[in-house]
């Protein structure tokens, strides 16, 4: 197996030891600026546009609402805690791969792989491009319905697809622009909201959550799939550690200072919706921030914010393609998946097959099902990779006790080991109760996952024949 060190020379263009040189090079060059921009930009997609709706059909008052928003970012910022630790750690190519490839086991980073591609990674960008599908078809009266928005989302997919293949050199200051419109969607809706009196709807009785404690705790777990999915993405920051000047500093306070923004940001957002339209309102609308755009500033309202939603989805999605095909190039350098993910185009330097093969996958799902759907198989998966990776920690610290070694010198775990417990603990509940709530789709989101069982021997028996 190579070394981080190697696997750099390979994949970003390094000049070999006898001064041979053949691949693209990825340099250090992301400051602590970049690093937070690429983790909010890495969670803030469509999510917090669209699922106050779900959150507010799962449970049916303010308070929970809030609350749930809240928990969620508490969550994210938990996981953060542990992310920044272990970049400390393994400040490594491919990050939440490396990591439990190295902490624990091969087979267990090769199934995380596995399903961040067939599921998690593809899942996302599916999901994110039917909300696309769904504002663009708004603002532009195209029409409507199922196979509208699908025919939509795998155009949008496969035209990000091509131009990220085409390389990144034009593409950094679209990213850059991209960020700000999201920034300015969302301070738009939060101001709009601010400016408006209670809704029509704020005065209305609640109905009763649930009947028994037990029926109130799964519908709470129920509206955290959309929030946490929401929350999802500040992880993949740790994909591109090793393009991070000084990750052990950078890479830690830009999750840090990126989740704390993102979390004032949703919060934000929450509260004006339901300023705006009540708890009763907000479950029965499907695009609440248009609904609330609408109520500020009429029809043109609607028009700008569903124009910013969309920008805001192409963004989030481009971010994507760029960021999770490094892990399907350290599984293919590691020699487990096929040797072509892992070539890299000579004139553009960007993984073209590991790119166009996400995009290929993300369509696909795109046309088979719809939003919630794709929501509770990602989610369970997804949660089980990041509760095993917060068992990281553990390892690394026992490993480094065990040598007489010290602790990272730049960032460790507030409160730990309870707060990364708590993580870990909350990973694996919201998986139990997915799959209490929507066993079908949960189940074909963890069945893909242990089909990676097979798939891993085979590579293992096909690396050492060669």
């Amino acid at each position: 197996m190579k070394s981080d060190r190697e696997k750099l020379g390979a994949a970003e263009g390094t000049p070999a030891a006898g001064g041979e040189s053949a691949a693209p090079h990825l340099a250090r060059r992301l400051g602590l600026f970049d690093t937070t921009m690429l983790v909010m930009g890495g969670i803030v997609g469509a999510g917090i546009f669209m699922n106050p709706t779900i959150v507010a059909q799962r449970v049916h008052t303010p308070a929970l609402i809030l609350g749930v928003w809240l928990l969620g970012g508490l969550i994210a910022m938990a996981g953060a805690f542990i992310y920044a630790e272990l970049a400390c750690w393994r400040p490594s190519v491919g990050g939440q791969y490396a990591y439990l490839r190295e902490a624990q086991h091969p087979l267990i980073a090769f199934l995380y792989g596995w399903a961040l591609l067939l599921v998690i990674q593809t899942g996302g960008m599916a999901a994110v491009a039917v909300t696309f599908a769904r504002y663009f078809l708004e603002l532009t009266h195209a029409g409507a319905g199922p196979r509208a928005e699908s025919l939509v989302a795998a155009s949008a997919l496969a035209g990000l697809t091509l131009v990220n293949c085409g390389g990144v050199r034009a593409g950094s200051a679209v990213q850059s622009a991209l960020m700000a419109l999201k920034i300015l969607a969302i301070a738009t809706l939060i101001g709009a909201g601010l400016a408006l009196g209670a809704g029509p709807h704020e005065a209305a009785a609640a109905p009763a959550t649930a009947a028994s404690p037990f029926e109130w705790l799964t519908a709470v777990g129920a509206a955290m799939v959309p929030v946490l999915f929401a929350y999802g993405g500040w992880q993949t920051a740790s994909f591109v550690a090793g393009e991070v000047r000084d990750p052990r500093r950078n890479l830690p306070l830009g999750l840090v200072i990126g989740v704390t923004g993102v979390i004032v940001l949703y919060t934000g957002v929450s509260l004006v919706c339901l300023k705006a339209l009540g708890a009763e309102g907000l479950a029965r609308t499907p695009a609440p921030a248009s609904a609330t755009m609408r109520a500020a500033f009429g029809e043109g309202g609607v028009r700008f914010i569903a124009a910013g939603i969309a920008i805001s989805t192409l963004g989030f999605l481009s971010q994507g393609m760029l960021t999770a095909p490094r892990v399907y190039f350290a599984m293919a350098e590691d020699g487990l998946f096929f040797k072509s993910v892992g070539w890299l185009h000579p004139r553009t330097r960007v993984p073209v097959v590991a790119i166009a093969l996400q995009g290929v996958l993300a369509m696909i799902i795109a046309m088979s099902g719809g939003y919630d759907q794709i929501l509770n198989y990602v989610v369970s998966v997804d949660f089980i990779a990041f509760g095993l990776t917060g068992v990281c920690v553990f390892v690394f610290r026992r490993r480094a006790a065990a040598a007489g070694e010290d602790a990272p010198d730049r960032f460790q775990i507030p409160g730990h080991p309870f707060t990364t417990l708590f993580f870990i603990g909350a990973c694996w509940l919201v998986v139990l109760n997915t799959i209490y709530k929507y066993p079908t789709n949960s189940l074909v989101g963890l069945g893909i996952l242990l089909a990676g069982l097979p798939a891993y021997v085979f590579w293992r028996g096909w690396r050492k024949s060669k």
